[in-house]
């Protein structure tokens, strides 16, 4: 050996650019090969045909009263069975996906990172030739790629069934609008992906990641409005005897309060969405704008204006995602990971 070949640095190890393209691949075709992938498209399914099948015929008589309206393939995704209330949720297809959609983030991501290091194959795959961050970005990709695959199956499931069981045609505008509904609906979702994500990071054991998940989740999707009224009722107690002024500034912090709810959030933006002839996101908070409401003459919003009134709370939810995803990020980028 020369002492020019002797003195020669050992050749770099090779870092491709895109490593986060090789880890979403794998995990992507994990998930869709999974059993739980396709027990969650099938309990997903169930969760929006039962109440379409449910209100089927109330669709119908719609569909053959106001016969060439707008606006009627959405009645398909926002109209639930009549005289049907499950602890006053709401039984369409848009408050049953609502309900159930942050089950997938969850359930895609609490054993994310805990999983790999349970198994011992953590050390190894930040052992390869990727960039650290990779991982964790690879994972957050492909979850959301199958989990829009999962909604993406159930919303063409429903338009099928409009199609050819009530052969109600779908005009553009509302295929733009169920597309745009469909987006936020995914951002909805990267929400509670990227809190489960957090949690696999945070939290060791994927079984205590799995229940603090879901716990949040009843919490705040089944339980939240109620006990929002109940703290701000032992907090602040409303009364015949309050006055008006206190009364109003009591009634916009609970509603700014349970805006911050992700459940709220989406549940708001996507009525308007489905729904062109709501003009509002809220209800009136005074005497003057309910008067100024009621005063309206009945119309249909083009898609742009809807979404000027949902805008904020899109932005809401992605921010939310860039919050927990970055906190995720940060304690997975400090953590120790070696065997």
């Amino acid at each position: 050996m020369t002492a020019v070949e002797a003195a020669a640095p050992p050749p770099a190890r090779s870092v491709p650019r895109s490593g986060w393209l090789v880890v979403a691949a794998k995990e992507f075709a994990d998930h869709v090969l999974s059993v739980r992938f396709f027990v969650l498209l099938i309990v997903l399914g169930l969760a929006a045909g039962i109440p379409l099948f449910l209100a089927t015929e109330r669709i119908h008589e719609l569909a053959s009263q106001v016969s060439g309206a707008q606006a009627v393939f959405l009645a398909l995704f926002i109209i639930g069975p009549q005289d049907v209330s499950i602890f006053g949720l709401d039984v369409s297809v848009q408050g049953f996906i609502g309900l159930a959609a942050p089950l997938l983030g969850i359930a895609f991501a609490f054993d994310a990172v805990n999983g790999e290091r349970a198994q011992g194959t953590l050390p190894r795959l930040v052992a390869q030739p990727i960039h650290r961050d990779d991982v964790i970005n690879g994972k957050f990709v492909a979850s959301l790629v199958a989990i829009t695959l999962v909604l993406l199956s159930v919303v063409l499931l429903i338009s099928g069934f409009g199609l050819l069981r009530l052969g109600i045609v779908p005009a553009w505008s509302e295929v733009l609008r169920l597309i745009v509904w469909f987006v936020m609906t995914i951002a909805y979702v990267g929400v509670w992906l990227a809190f489960g994500l957090l949690l696999s990071v945070v939290v060791h054991r994927a079984a205590t990641a799995a229940l603090i998940g879901f716990g949040v989740w009843m919490a705040v999707a089944m339980f939240g409005r109620f006990l929002l009224n109940l703290i701000l009722g032992a907090i602040a107690p409303v009364s015949d005897s309050t006055a008006i002024d206190r009364a109003l500034g009591l009634y916009q912090l609970h509603a700014f309060v349970l805006r911050l709810l992700p459940t709220t959030l989406y549940s708001e933006a996507s009525s308007v969405l489905l729904n062109p002839s709501l003009t509002g996101t809220n209800t009136p908070a005074t005497l003057g704008q309910l008067s100024q409401a009621q005063q309206q003459i009945p119309t249909l919003l083009s898609l742009d204006q809807s979404l000027l009134l949902v805008w904020p709370h899109v932005v809401a939810l992605v921010a939310l995602t860039v919050i927990c995803f970055a906190i995720g990020y940060i304690q997975f980028m400090r953590q120790e990971v070696r065997a």
